[in-house]
């Protein structure tokens, strides 16, 4: 086995590592933009309505908006526990992806019958999420300039030769000592800023006339017939219908609260680069990289010239904790630090502004799943892996589908017929997940070939990634 770029025994001074980290604001820091908007009052008392949308993120956003925009005369209440895009939807990369199966490669281990209808329907899905961005008037900093994957090590190399657009070191946009290649993907990738676009998808509905209360948890949903039946902190809501858009935090239904596993990503955020530091790298394009290691880097430029640098560590808290004191993890963050400046050692004086965490809601097809329950009067999807930022309006779609019984192409997609392989519960959890990170490690030191508990892992339809 090799020992990958990351893994070489070439550190960053601990002083300098603490130089770049000193200061750094614990929080996300595209949730300090000044033009976020002030939370809506909470729902207090009961009320009725047609459709209930639970879950102020992404998807529930473009679940509460698009059934608007089928029905104007529909009523639609959405609630959020918290505020509106303060989870993963207000501190994610950015990353505007069409891909609806978490890459080729993924797509083709589970979805392979539906993989020429899913193509197609990404591209539909990615189009009308720019389409949608234009017609509402949000300002979420979307921009479309490709993205480019890398190299680090050299059996990346070979996997990217057979690939349209394949660049040496010399003629990549970036320079790093560490790039040994690369292609530059130029249709189906954007960058966003996350909580402008979460911010302006709650203005749109707004102005449709859906009604969202934040601060707003739902503690309990029932069935009653007709009807199912939400209990909040200080009051109820009565639908016809319910959405379940809560990412990875526990279900509402029970059946489903092994299907997601919450894995925190964690992230930096650089000062601002001067247009010298920018010659320096040659980084001069806003367009997304990531390198092609299991355990991989994924990183980009803001509108402001800072550099987002995250991924590489995805960690599981016992007991499938989700608290808000996770959001930090100092070790994580100088592994972090010390990877960012092995690959621009051009920036050494660099320092990081802000460092923070959130939770991913991890299943074990790598993609989203949407399904019904309570006798169809009720809606959900998760899943998403970290590749939600165009996937939630797609599942937002494949839910309204089936709230109204629709047969179309989305509703007979396997992800939305058949729900992944459940993962199991504590105390059998952890140690899995440290066996399943232990075997992805060992993975990048074996050239990227996977070793026999990944391959049993695959067989029985578990899928992993860092």
């Amino acid at each position: 086995m090799t020992r990958p770029a990351y893994d070489l025994d070439i550190r960053t001074h601990p002083r300098r590592l603490r130089a770049a980290l000193a200061g750094a604001t614990r929080a996300p820091y595209w949730l300090e933009d000044p033009g976020r908007p002030a939370p809506r009052p909470a729902l207090i008392g009961a009320v009725e309505t047609d459709l209930l949308v639970i879950g102020g993120g992404y998807c529930g956003l473009w679940t509460a908006l698009q059934a608007k925009e089928r029905d104007p005369a529909r009523d639609v209440v959405l609630v959020e526990g918290e505020e509106v895009g303060w989870a993963a939807s207000g501190r994610n990369g950015g990353f505007v992806e069409a891909s609806l199966t978490h890459g080729p490669a993924n797509g083709q281990r589970h979805f392979a019958g539906d993989l020429p209808v899913l193509e197609q329907l990404a591209e539909e899905n990615f189009a009308g999420f720019r389409e949608a961005l234009v017609r509402h008037g949000i300002d979420a900093e979307f921009a479309e300039e490709g993205a480019l994957s890398v190299a680090t090590e050299p059996h990346q190399v070979a996997e990217l030769r057979s690939e349209p657009g394949f660049l040496g070191p010399e003629e990549l946009p970036v320079r790093s000592p560490l790039y040994r290649a690369g292609v530059f993907h130029k249709t189906g990738n954007a960058l966003v800023h996350p909580a402008k676009l979460a911010w302006g998808l709650k203005a749109a509905c707004l102005a449709l006339g859906v009604r969202v209360f934040e601060h707003t948890p739902v503690k309990r949903l029932t069935d009653r017939g007709a009807t199912v039946h939400a209990t909040t902190g200080m009051g109820t809501v009565r639908s016809r219908q319910a959405v379940l858009a809560t990412n990875g935090f526990p279900s509402l239904l029970r059946r489903n609260r092994l299907l997601t596993l919450p894995v925190y990503d964690y992230v930096l955020m650089t000062e601002p680069l001067t247009e010298a530091q920018l010659d320096e790298i040659g980084w001069h394009g806003r367009f997304g990289i990531s390198d092609m290691s299991r355990q991989f880097h994924y990183y980009r430029k803001t509108a402001g010239n800072r550099i987002l640098w995250g991924g590489y560590d995805a960690v599981y808290h016992r007991g499938r904790a989700i608290r808000p004191e996770l959001d930090q993890r100092p070790e994580t963050f100088a592994r972090l630090a010390d990877h960012f400046l092995r690959t621009f050692p051009q920036l050494g004086d660099i320092r990081f502004t802000h460092t923070w965490g959130g939770m991913i809601d991890m299943s074990t097809q790598l993609a989203a799943f949407q399904g019904t329950a309570l006798r169809g009067k009720v809606a959900y999807a998760s899943g998403f892996t970290g590749l939600g930022v165009a996937a939630t309006r797609f599942a937002a779609t494949v839910m309204l589908d089936l709230l109204a019984g629709a047969d179309t192409p989305r509703t007979r997609l396997k992800m939305a017929t058949k729900r992944p392989r459940p993962i199991p519960p504590e105390p059998l959890a952890y140690p899995a997940v440290q066996v399943i990170r232990h075997a992805i490690a060992a993975a990048d030191r074996n050239a990227g070939r996977d070793g026999l508990i990944l391959k049993a892992a695959n067989r029985l339809g578990y899928s992993f990634d860092s």
